[in-house]
């Protein structure tokens, strides 16, 4: 059975049998599962990350759009390598503004390495609000395990690797740091 799943000015989306069709390049895009994925950090555009999310070899990721994270929740900036962390600690903080990406299911499990999913961060269905106050579930990686010290820290509503230059972003050889560090 055809279905309609999106349209805009330059893009028309028809789903059939399980795979999603875009109509203006007649390219197929993955029929695995659909995610909509929350960055806040360094996966933004710009953003050190962000060739994670661009490289068709991690799998497909299609920007949807800004959001803010509809609940609020501290965003600091910690550890030996400046890393920005979503902590687990709703209702203190901020609502963060980030980008939201819908994924397939390899981009996902590649974005769940970097991360260190579970064992670091855990990946949450989080509501995220779009800019046009559409309200998406979205994963989300929070932290967890943080020391109190952190709560203490400045609360960011949007983080910039180049922002805080007295903070700037250090890449690690593991790309997030040992636990102990933060």
């Amino acid at each position: 059975m055809l279905s309609f799943v999106y349209s805009s000015c330059s893009l028309v989306l028809l789903r059939y049998s399980g795979t999603t069709i875009t109509l203006n390049s007649r390219r197929v895009l993955s029929n695995m599962s659909q995610h909509m994925v929350f960055v806040y950090g360094t996966l933004k555009e710009d953003e050190p990350n962000h060739h994670w999310l661009t490289d068709k070899e991690n799998g497909e990721a299609r920007f949807v759009g800004i959001g803010t994270t509809r609940e609020r929740y501290p965003l600091v900036i910690a550890s030996r390598y400046n890393i920005p962390y979503l902590l687990a600690a709703p209702g203190k903080g901020e609502h963060v503004e980030g980008e939201v990406y819908k994924i397939d299911d390899k981009m996902l499990s590649k974005l769940d390495i970097l991360e260190d999913h579970p064992k670091y961060y855990e990946r949450k269905i989080k509501k995220v609000r779009l800019e046009s106050e559409e309200e998406v579930e979205c994963w989300v990686y929070l932290l967890f395990e943080f020391k109190p010290y952190m709560l203490e820290l400045p609360f960011l509503t949007t983080y910039l690797s180049k922002g805080d230059l007295s903070k700037p972003y250090v890449a690690s050889e593991d790309d997030i740091s040992d636990p102990d560090d933060i």
